[in-house]
């Protein structure tokens, strides 16, 4: 038994059917069958798609699933009183059950090429159309809606690229998406070039899945990196800092920056950086590795990370540099250090956006290291009090595992916090306490 045949674009397929794939219903979340369930009973095609369908073929658990149909957002939203429409440069369609949500898009077409926007042009002149791009074709919008085939035309990669669907449960192949993912490897969908320069975040889009499925990259996909790499440099600071933020808090943070590295698109997102290890001869390298690994270990264990503590790790080389620089007349150690903190994050700002939320929280990460380094009552009882102590207290850790000599202060501040209120009170008195004087002999 055939699909519907009222889907223009399924002749394009390559149709795997039950018994030729590991896909069960049981494997997919309660709240998504009932979205399928919901657009087959009412007429329209509704698909699993993307990363859901990958990840159940490799035997991997989907962290959320996708669904593309033709039926349109508006469609969608009186489908669904759950539903809500959001996105200018993609509208997509978010349905929430309690903390679910499912995201559903409309089959996409290819842009219309006739609608160049200048590169600096306003909200304003891209209102009303349905599709824009700018002269280095860049998508600024692209909400033409197309056939099935069409839609997976417009899809990043070929293994993102499969469809699942509950009639006779079939995956639906209009690339290479089978046999790339037999072959492990990432492999873009078109021209590298063009698809780079429509959204120039495929490239790290790419390095990402390498990282986290442990495929290679496609030669011809990643051989654009080096000339077209300097895309990304248009791309918002914003969305570069969201892009961040899923490379290296998605469990495979240590490969993914080696990665980066390699490829050479470190640069665009970490300059300054990799400019300061240059500089700075502390192993500032392997501290930032430690906190990856250590980071990729939390979320297999099934804990939460933090960003801030991700920046202030990753840019702390940065900081060191600055600390360097000297002390400007009649400016005290801390101005010195606020004045450093300032400015690494500004250098940073040129490359990613990081919300006041995180530099707030990296910046007492930091300013807790000299606290923690000085040994008087008050500074030892204003460190231990303090709400980020735990963080500050992890990262001096990193530091002398990465090989900075600090005269054993990460053991001194695990024995004060394991001790009991009377241990706590001697170990202070101790290293309080001022050294006696010798008496001059007469």
């Amino acid at each position: 038994m055939s699909l519907k045949p009222s889907l223009t674009g399924l002749d394009q397929a390559r149709i795997i059917e039950r018994d030729e794939h590991p896909i069960s219903r049981k494997q997919i979340s309660p709240n998504t069958l009932k979205v399928l369930y919901r657009f087959k009973e009412t007429g329209f095609h509704a698909f699993l798609v993307g990363g859901g369908v990958r990840d159940l073929m490799l035997g991997n658990k989907p962290k959320d699933f996708d669904i593309a149909t033709n039926a349109t957002p508006e469609e969608i939203k009186r489908l669904f009183k759950n539903a809500r429409i959001i996105g200018r440069r993609f509208k997509i369609v978010h349905i929430r059950f309690g903390r679910e949500i499912i995201e559903v898009t409309t089959f996409r077409a290819h842009h219309d090429p006739q609608n160049e926007i200048a590169d600096d042009a306003s909200r304003r002149q891209i209102r009303g159309l349905d599709s824009a791009h700018s002269s280095s074709g860049m998508i600024l919008r692209d909400n033409v809606y197309g056939d099935i085939d069409q839609d997976a035309l417009q899809r990043d990669f070929t293994v993102n690229a499969l469809y699942y669907t509950v009639d006779h449960f079939r995956i639906l192949d209009f690339s290479t998406g089978m046999e790339d993912l037999d072959k492990k490897e990432i492999r873009i969908i078109g021209d590298p070039a063009t698809r780079y320069r429509e959204d120039p975040v495929r490239m790290l889009r790419a390095i990402r899945f390498s990282a986290k499925l442990g495929f290679s990259i496609e030669e011809s996909t990643q051989r654009p990196f080096d000339q077209l790499g300097h895309l990304l440099n248009s791309v918002s600071r914003a969305r570069l800092f969201d892009e961040t933020l899923k490379l290296l808090a998605g469990g495979h943070a240590a490969v993914t920056f080696e990665k980066l590295r390699n490829f050479h698109l470190g640069p665009y997102l970490f300059a300054p950086t990799l400019e300061a290890m240059k500089q700075v001869e502390l192993p500032w390298g392997k501290l930032i590795d430690l906190a990856l690994e250590n980071t990729d270990k939390r979320l297999t264990m099934g804990k939460s990370v933090t960003p801030a503590f991700l920046f202030a790790a990753i840019l702390w080389p940065v900081l060191k540099l600055h600390l360097t620089q000297p002390v400007s007349p009649g400016m005290n150690r801390h101005q010195h250090f606020i004045q450093a903190a300032n400015q690494t994050f500004l250098e940073q700002l040129n490359y990613t956006a990081i919300p006041r939320r995180v530099t707030s929280v990296s910046r007492e990460i930091w300013e807790l290291q000299y606290r923690l380094e000085r040994k008087n009552k008050r500074s030892i009882e204003a460190a231990f009090s303090h709400p980020r102590f735990r963080a500050a207290y992890d990262f001096l850790l990193l530091r002398e595992q990465a090989g900075e000599n600090l005269g054993a202060l990460g053991q001194w501040w695990t024995d004060f916090q394991n001790g009991d209120t009377k241990r706590k009170i001697q170990m202070i008195t101790a290293v309080s306490r001022p050294s006696k004087r010798r008496r001059k002999r007469t």
